[in-house]
């Protein structure tokens, strides 16, 4: 950790710089320094806090530098803001306020918000934030408001998800570094865009982590997915806590992020009496404050448990939103059929478990879970927890990247049926997130690749890919090897589609939904309770009531007649032309379309 005097300084100007780190069971701490050779200054016991060592040395912004712990090797520092090597090279010395930021920004909520989750891996070609940074006209065109970056902390080799992500406070190098990343986020705000980063505590590595050697940052009194949990309640987690606080508030504040999306939260082992995602939360909402601008925490959580979007004034932990898993499962059996794993729940009447999501938040709210063995989740209560605190999504970066071959919906499904999804995301009561690629029926597929520099983890990695598949019915030869540099190159985006047929089309009707949202104020309404919903699972036919607004869908092979209960209603949007309804108020719908009708 480094801290330098706040004035801006010329390139070639040293000055002196305090470093710091927490090494509890060190007995020597040295500070390595190379800035052509190699200085070595022994850091001394911080007197005022526990097991922090601390010492000054010249340097200046890009100056190398590691720790070494009782004369082992060096370290790259564990609070580093810049890995020029990856993350088993050293630290570099980065000066946040050298950056010359040009776009005044106040900030922008999730209040009315439409997100556009993306990988900066595979957004382009290129791959990197400013070549990102280059498509963002295309986002403010479709008019979303906030773009969510998936990880970009560093992480061995080129490419890869993120989510083996180590230095929390680090940009992967390949990605451009942290200069890239102000320049993504400052050009976003040109164009209007907020911008959320998805930051992953539950786990770091394996590969390239070297916090064990610090301290005490994992415990083995919890275990994961990923082995020993990160340490949030075991001796030495008041300090672990403080890493993770001091790594979200540092993306907050020197990026200009309007917002963080937590991963897989539920994995968090935490048993103190102030959960860790509380305390973060308070954290969030008081450097709101000090911005003055609106910062929003984003859950990715499997737990239906209301609480964790509850306000802290409530009994809640705070935390602003989360995503909605059981929106998504009910939607895409009711679209697709499917039935295996955890969408047995909602294949039986896909129809009844949509509507009941619609009107409830969660399908599982205490109710029986076949693919848990239990009972499952809370009930939310409509009247406290409004809408736009879950996140509703036909597709993300987990639902299609852990598919077997990372197939899209628009790889088995038509066009119709693609545009009855966005109709029922974009015009929901939830806060909507499209998946990059998705706006337009991307042909692409977004598969699992992975660029471990481990041959050993490389391999586990492929044959575990590959036998979770086999017992599912997958040949091994059909799933994608994540090593193989084509995987990755099949999942990028490919941007000449979204100008020709079929995409072309897709893309008009998400660019006409988002701006019916807009300027629709029922789009907006907060109230689960006002969202009236019918259904017939037979004739595949679903309705929604908003307002003065209907949405009609048919998800079946033949028209249908609607009973919408609002006579020669107008109608706003259609995927296929329709006649208004009659005075009966039913609207005929041919097979595998909706429409967007206003009962004036």
């Amino acid at each position: 950790m480094t801290h330098h005097g706040g004035r801006r300084r010329r390139a070639d100007e040293r000055a002196a710089v305090r470093f710091e780190v927490w090494a509890p069971q060190a007995e020597r701490v040295d500070l390595a320094v190379r800035d052509g050779g190699e200085r070595r200054v022994p850091l001394a016991r911080d007197a005022g806090r526990d097991g922090w060592w601390a010492g000054g040395a010249e340097a200046e912004h890009g100056t190398r530098y590691g720790f070494s712990l009782d004369g082992g090797p060096v370290l790259p520092d564990p609070r580093s803001a810049r890995q020029p090597d990856g993350p088993d090279g050293l630290s570099a010395v980065v000066e946040h306020g050298r950056f010359a930021w040009r776009a005044p920004w106040a900030g922008r909520g999730l209040r009315g918000a439409v997100l556009y989750e993306l990988h900066i891996g595979t957004f382009t070609r290129e791959g990197t934030l400013d070549a990102a940074a280059g498509r963002l006209g295309h986002l403010a065109d479709l008019g979303v408001t906030h773009v969510e970056l998936m990880p970009l902390c560093p992480f061995p080799g080129r490419h890869g998800w993120g989510y083996e992500g180590v230095s929390l406070w680090a940009v992967h190098e390949p990605y451009g570094g942290p200069d890239a990343l102000k320049r993504f986020v400052d050009a976003a705000h040109t164009a209007g865009l907020g911008v959320v980063l998805d930051v992953v505590h539950n786990h770091l590595g394996p590969s390239g982590n070297h916090l064990p050697a610090y301290g005490p940052y994992f415990t083995d009194t919890h275990q994961t997915p990923w082995g020993a949990a990160v340490n949030l309640d075991a001796p030495g987690s008041d300090e672990v806590r403080a890493y993770l606080l001091g790594s979200a508030l540092a993306w907050l504040r020197h990026y200009r992020l309007d917002g963080l999306r937590l991963d897989a939260v539920h994995a968090l082992r935490d048993t103190r009496a102030l959960p860790f995602l509380e305390e973060l939360a308070a954290a969030v909402d008081a450097l709101s404050g000090e911005l003055g601008r609106p910062l929003a925490l984003i859950a990715e959580s499997d737990l239906n448990d209301p609480r964790v979007i509850t306000p802290r004034a409530r009994g809640g932990l705070g935390l602003h939103a989360q995503w909605n898993d059981d929106f998504h499962h009910a939607l895409h059996t009711a679209l697709t059929g499917e039935s295996q794993g955890y969408y047995a729940d909602f294949a039986a009447a896909p129809l009844a478990a949509l509507a009941r999501t619609l009107t409830h938040g969660y399908f599982h709210d205490g109710t029986y879970s076949s693919f848990r063995g239990r009972t499952h989740g809370r009930p939310l209560d409509p009247a406290r927890t409004p809408a736009h605190r879950l996140l509703g999504y036909a597709q993300t970066h987990d639902q299609i990247g852990n598919r077997a071959q990372g197939d899209r919906l628009a790889a088995a499904l038509p066009p119709g049926l693609l545009a009855c999804a966005a109709a029922l995301v974009l015009t929901g009561p939830f806060t909507p997130m499209l998946f990059m690629g998705e706006e337009w029926a991307a042909g692409t597929p977004w598969q699992f690749f992975t660029d471990h520099t481990d041959p050993e983890l490389a391999e586990a990695v492929r044959r575990g890919r590959r036998r979770e598949f086999a017992a599912h019915g997958w040949a091994e030869e059909a799933i994608p090897d994540p090593q193989d540099p084509a995987t990755r190159d099949r999942s990028c985006l490919d941007w000449s589609e979204p100008e020709r047929p079929p995409h072309a089309r897709v893309l008009a009707w998400h660019r006409e939904l988002i701006a019916l949202r807009r300027a629709r104020p029922d789009l907006l309404d907060p109230d689960l309770a006002a969202v009236r919903v019918a259904y017939d699972e037979r004739a595949r036919w679903f309705a929604v009531r908003r307002g003065d607004l209907r949405l009609a869908l048919n998800l079946g092979e033949r028209p249908v007649d609607v009973p919408l209960g609002a006579p020669h209603a107008r109608v706003l949007a259609a995927w296929e032309p329709v006649a208004a309804p009659g005075a009966d108020g039913a609207l005929r719908l041919p097979a595998r379309s909706c429409a967007v009708l206003a009962a004036e």
